[in-house]
């Protein structure tokens, strides 16, 4: 397989990109190098689908690597396949990152390396960090080991998502939505994807890396794209309301559950076969009645998750939906701005003749409130039942 660096992987952020291999430049030879070009904490910021633990990771890689970045060299391929000794992640199973978890990376964050340049650290989605998890990592990162690199993602600088004491404590990369083009080039090159699919899922991904090759490779993906910008025209009753809010909810709930069940079933199998299940003798028995309090703690990790996975996917939808509702209020006032579902353009048009911008900006601002609500905890179904009906009693042009 042909391997290429691994800043190629970062999508449409050149002067991201730039930043990041100055620092690793400033480091080439010596680990403990410092100076303007590096530091011991970064904050990778932006929209989503912007690439921001991609771009983490490929700059965790490469100050690994003592090619910088080749691609091919064992630190490189297992910092990508997040298998190095050296490279902890932390990734959110549940809603939260807790402050129980958090410590225990600090207190290996503060070894030495064992076998890389550099102990990292990369925490995705930073801003799902509890009060007491922040104030555990403000600490190592206000008094950092000598060898040591923390690297958070987090959609911005607001200090509803990141503290401003930890923000301050590092350096901000700021990264960008990726063109169109410059996705469809990486699906095409990377992922053999024909170009003709590959213009139309980045088209309609509104920049959003991985969800222009889901849409790409998976046909569930462009089925469920579908049915979600059906929903609009779908609401002609009050009815109508209730029965799309059910389906919107259950299509998410079936595909969270669908990741979720196999997942979880390989790693209770997997624990159990550590704990000593399907063992034999006097020792085997002892260690089966020390297991249950390790699985219940298993079980809960898994269902928090899969209400994480839930959500995820929900509020992918309600992206789709807060999409076509742009392209309406676009439309309505005869911008020259490209769509961002051209291949639903006529019913767009149907919905602008209708509704207008005042009317699409209502509705727009109905699909967002929900997913600020799902975000603040509120339950789905009201969330999405509210959502629907203001989508469906809202003003229309007159």
């Amino acid at each position: 397989m042909t391997t290429v660096p691994v800043f190629d992987d970062v999508i449409g952020q050149d002067e991201a990109v730039h930043v990041l291999s100055a620092a690793v430049d400033a480091t080439h030879g010596d680990p403990q190098v410092s100076g303007a070009a590096m530091t011991h904490a970064w904050l990778f910021t932006g929209p989503p689908g912007s690439g921001r633990s991609v771009a983490a990771r490929a700059f965790a890689a490469a100050l690994q690597c003592a090619d910088r970045g080749c691609g091919h060299c064992a630190h490189c391929r297992t910092v990508m396949h997040a298998t190095h000794a050296d490279v902890r992640t932390v990734m959110p199973e549940g809603l939260t990152i807790s402050v129980k978890e958090m410590r225990a990376v600090v207190q290996l964050a503060a070894r030495r390396p064992a076998t890389g340049r550099w102990q990292i650290v990369l925490i995705e989605d930073a801003d799902r960090l509890t009060e007491g998890a922040s104030n555990a990592l403000l600490k190592a990162v206000e008094e950092p080991p000598p060898r040591t690199v923390f690297l958070l993602c987090a959609p911005s600088t607001h200090p509803d998502d990141v503290s401003v004491t930890i923000r301050s404590r590092c350096r901000v990369l700021a990264l960008r939505t990726p063109s169109a083009d410059s996705i469809a080039d990486v699906l095409v090159r990377r992922d053999g994807i024909d170009p003709e699919t590959a213009d139309w899922a980045a088209s309609v991904a509104a920049g959003h890396v991985g969800r222009a090759r889901r849409l790409a490779t998976d046909e569930v993906a462009r089925e469920q794209r579908r049915r979600v910008l059906a929903v609009p025209g779908a609401l002609r009753t009050v009815a109508d309301v209730f029965v799309e809010a059910g389906e919107l909810l259950a299509a998410a709930k079936n595909e969270a559950s669908s990741v979720s069940d196999r997942r979880d079933s390989v790693e209770l199998d997997e624990l159990k076969t550590a704990l000593g299940a399907g063992g034999t003798g006097r020792g085997a028995v002892g260690a089966a009645r020390g297991t249950a309090g390790v699985v219940k703690e298993l079980e809960r990790r898994q269902k928090s998750r899969a209400t994480r996975t839930e959500r995820d996917v929900l509020d992918r939808a309600l992206v789709d939906l807060s999409g076509f509702y742009r392209d309406v209020i676009a439309v309505s006032l005869q911008s020259p701005a490209p769509l961002m579902n051209p291949d639903v353009a006529s019913d767009v048009m149907v919905a602008a003749s209708r509704l207008g911008a005042q009317g699409a900006l209502h509705r727009l601002d109905a699909v967002l409130a929900c997913r600020e609500a799902i975000e603040l905890n509120v339950k789905p179904q009201i969330a999405v039942e509210a959502m629907m009906m203001a989508l469906f009693a809202g003003p229309v042009s007159v």
